[in-house]
């Protein structure tokens, strides 16, 4: 058994979009777990988008990243000691101390999964938070009803990929999706079951959607903020709904956003733009696996991936989030 192990921390808060030399590995002794703990070795890690927030330190609806500690995120590993009478040597757990080989952590934070019924990326993709955000959000938020019209941008993305399925297996009158370049604006359509996509990278993101929504939207399911919010407040209908999930185009700004410039629009037509975190469908999660399941097994849902090998290249595939180098959920093999 290892008695060190490698960890990422963060050494310097970044200005814009981080660099390599925001993070450092780091090697430490491995020490032994002490009563009702559990030592677990990581087998896959969860990288993103919110993370970039705790960076900054401002306060927000999570704690900042510390300096010069390990980094934090979702993953799942197997438990190589146990201290802890409920959690046996073997089982597979998911705990949130991901950007490290190892982690000690007391039994109380770490839920055993079981992999056998669906793979370890399941639990941070499609039946985990990433799931729960997606269903939640669309459903609950965006009090979405059967024959909507659903624009989603960041659609290729881990969130987005699921939402335009979500709302298609929910009886959607027509779903349209963003997302950046030929190959990921297919891939909605033919993998993701999108009746429509737009190329944001192609310019006239409004004309673009006004094209593929003739009849205009009904919901907006924002994961990117900026110009997409602006381009989905011009097309949506009368008592639209705006789920505010995510802003990923500013979320490395090193100036003010300058919109959305027609804000004032929401007024006239009776929008309604709502936010919410993930941890507000905590109450429903037995809900929410009770429809994901059978449609991942069916598969009238899709989980995609898109796996980085070593805890090494973690920075890489999280910063890769902000570039388009991921199709659905980004994922690390330590």
């Amino acid at each position: 058994m290892a008695t060190t192990t490698r960890e990422f921390h963060l050494v310097s808060r970044p200005t814009g979009l981080p660099t390599a030399e925001n993070f450092r590995l780091a090697e430490r002794e491995l020490p032994e777990p002490g009563a009702g703990q559990i030592l677990v070795r990581n087998d896959v890690l969860s990288v993103d988008p919110y993370m970039r927030g705790r960076m900054n330190d401002v306060k927000s609806y999570v704690p900042a990243f510390q300096l010069d500690e390990p980094l934090e995120g979702g993953a799942v590993g197997t438990v190589l000691v146990s201290e802890d009478p409920a959690i046996p040597v073997g089982a597979s757990v998911l705990h949130n101390s991901g950007w490290r080989d190892h982690a000690i952590l007391d039994g109380k934070q770490a839920t055993v999964v079981d992999t056998g019924r669906a793979p370890a990326g399941a639990y941070l993709n499609a039946l985990g938070f990433i799931g729960l955000t997606a269903w939640g959000g669309l459903l609950i938020t965006a009090e979405f009803k059967a024959g909507d019209t659903v624009f989603v941008s960041g659609a290729a993305g881990a969130v987005g990929s699921l939402v335009g399925q979500i709302a298609k297996a929910k009886g959607a009158g027509r779903v349209i999706g963003s997302a950046g370049g030929p190959a990921k604006v297919a891939a909605l359509v033919a993998d993701f079951g999108y009746d429509a996509a737009i190329d944001y990278r192609a310019g006239d993101l409004r004309g673009q959607l006004s094209a593929a929504a003739p009849d205009g939207i009904d919901v907006y399911f924002d994961n990117v903020g900026g110009e997409h919010l602006e381009a989905a407040l011009s097309e949506l209908n009368p008592h639209g709904r705006v789920a505010l999930c995510g802003a990923i185009s500013v979320y490395n700004a090193t100036e003010a956003p300058t919109g959305p410039r027609n804000i004032a629009l929401a007024i006239g037509k009776r929008l309604t733009l709502r936010g919410f975190i993930v941890g507000d469908f905590f109450p429903r999660h037995a809900e929410f696996v009770a429809e994901m399941a059978p449609w991942l097994v069916s598969g009238q849902v899709k989980a995609a991936e898109t796996v980085v090998d070593g805890l090494e290249n973690t920075p890489d595939a999280f910063l890769a989030l902000f570039t388009g180098g991921n199709t659905g959920k980004m994922l690390v093999r330590p």
